[in-house]
């Protein structure tokens, strides 16, 4: 698999990476299994895939205990990335970037990973109450302790960039802007898809100018861009697609001309919608790392073939006739 560098400090990780929080959260539940994890995983790693991706909150802990038994076997084929700044409460997210939380966070996330130092820690969401310099102060001391390599910063969700006259990444660049005087950013984790580009307009350019990483969060769309998921097909009350707009039987069904685009495309290649959907993202810049989700081998396997897909300019022509995705991704 190509590599690609992350941040300034040429992190080099697999061109794609794997995000291991469906094996764990937020999708449904009846469908995970942690040897079937663990063998896609292992699957991944064989085919040059190295970023794991994880956080505290999935689970909550057990995805970090599931990546650990991994690291525990592999460790020198892993590149660990995990996050820090939300507590999962009764039914909501509560942000905690207060210095003492973030040490003990990190200590914690250690021993659940079983690992000496964790390659990329991200500040997962900003506390309202805390001055995000000070979160980050707190992080980039756990780089000078030598347990952390090196930091990121994990978009501000859409809800944000609602506010009157707000563009998506305003909030998300203020921070950037404001934590970079305290420390080095070297990646930045936001969403990045045929049908979520938004990052395009002015986050991915901010990341290019300064040498920062940027990794792809929800490159296939939550499962939509593969190809696999039917209008009205419903989802498990614990899956977070049942609570999404996107993802209602009328939504679905009016965006499947993007999914049919993106058929065409693949047929042309002898490939799969997901792996045109991720070549796509690869394609964005040699700092830009796709990092779907997926918790069945098949699955990481077609993704880490994606690294290998070069689409044609009427390819990328074809996508960009495609129509923009309907219905709020909030």
């Amino acid at each position: 698999m190509e590599r690609r560098t992350i941040g300034a400090a040429a992190l080099e990780v697999g061109a794609v990476g794997l995000g291991c929080m469906p094996m764990s959260w937020a999708y449904s539940a009846s469908r995970q299994d942690g040897e079937t994890s663990l063998r896609a995983v292992h699957t991944a790693l064989d085919l040059g895939t190295s970023l794991l991706d994880t956080a505290d909150m999935y689970g909550p802990f057990t995805n970090e205990l599931l990546v650990g038994r991994v690291l525990k076997e592999r460790r020198g084929d892993v590149f660990v990335s995990t996050k820090v700044g939300l507590l999962v409460g009764e039914q909501h997210l509560v942000a905690n970037g207060r210095p003492g939380y973030v040490r003990r966070a990190c200590d914690a996330s250690l021993r659940r990973l079983q690992a000496d130092v964790i390659d990329l820690y991200q500040l997962h969401r900003a506390d309202p109450e805390i001055p995000v310099e000070e979160t980050w102060g707190a992080m980039a001391e756990l780089v000078t302790a030598g347990k952390v390599r090196a930091l990121g910063l994990c978009a501000v969700g859409a809800r944000a960039g609602r506010r009157a006259g707000a563009q998506m990444h305003d909030e998300t660049l203020r921070q950037l802007r404001s934590v970079q005087q305290v420390f080095p950013v070297s990646c930045v984790q936001a969403e990045l898809s045929v049908w979520s580009p938004e990052a395009l307009d002015a986050l991915l350019p901010w990341c290019a100018a300064r040498g920062v990483g940027f990794l792809a969060a929800m490159p296939l769309g939550n499962g939509f861009l593969t190809g696999s998921l039917k209008p009205g097909q419903g989802f498990e009350p614990d899956d977070v697609r049942a609570r999404h707009p996107r993802f209602t039987a009328d939504m679905m069904a009016a965006n499947q001309p993007i999914v049919a685009g993106l058929r065409r495309v693949a047929e042309r290649h002898s490939a799969t919608p997901a792996q045109v959907a991720l070549a796509w993202v690869l394609a964005r810049g040699p700092h830009v790392v796709p990092v779907p989700g997926a918790k069945r081998g098949r699955w990481t396997a077609e993704n880490a073939g994606a690294s290998t897909l070069r689409l044609a300019p009427e390819d990328f022509a074809e996508i960009a006739t495609l129509p923009a995705a309907q219905g709020s991704w909030d």
